[in-house]
């Protein structure tokens, strides 16, 4: 049987604002067979990039895996450069509600802040563009 390698680390990569975490915590224990919030980032989205939030079992050979403000977080060795630095937090307004994320390594964003670019040199060269958020530039 080979061991899974799992990064520990002692700094967080993106962290969660109190409100981020609880909210995480109540779908959390809503769902069945999860244990984990997965952060990652994908090619696509109006600016180059964009966020995935998501829930996992658990980490998987090479993840970062941490916890924040009680909450286990895993985030994938591509994304981490990436999210290194940002934070999630969730807000409830009149007008809407949701998890909003504030990466110091976003250059630029989109209007409805769901995708960001990163400094020119810094995006691999798969990276695609285009949005399927129906948001625009």
């Amino acid at each position: 049987m080979q061991l899974m390698e799992i990064q520990e680390r002692t700094d967080t990569l993106v962290s969660l604002t109190p409100a981020a975490a609880a909210k995480i915590k109540q779908l959390i224990e809503s769902e069945a067979d999860v244990s984990v919030l997965r952060v990652a980032i994908e090619g696509g989205g109006c600016s180059g990039f964009q966020y995935g939030l998501g829930f996992d079992r658990g980490a998987v050979e090479g993840d970062h895996e941490y916890e924040s403000e009680g909450v286990r977080v895993v985030v994938d060795p591509f994304s981490a450069p990436y999210l290194r630095g940002a934070s999630v937090d969730y807000l409830e307004t009149i007008q809407e509600s949701g998890f909003k994320i504030d990466n110091p390594n976003a250059v630029s964003s989109c209007g409805c802040g769901s995708s960001f670019q990163v400094a020119e040199g810094e995006a691999p060269e798969d990276a695609v563009g285009g949005c399927g958020s129906g948001c625009s530039h």
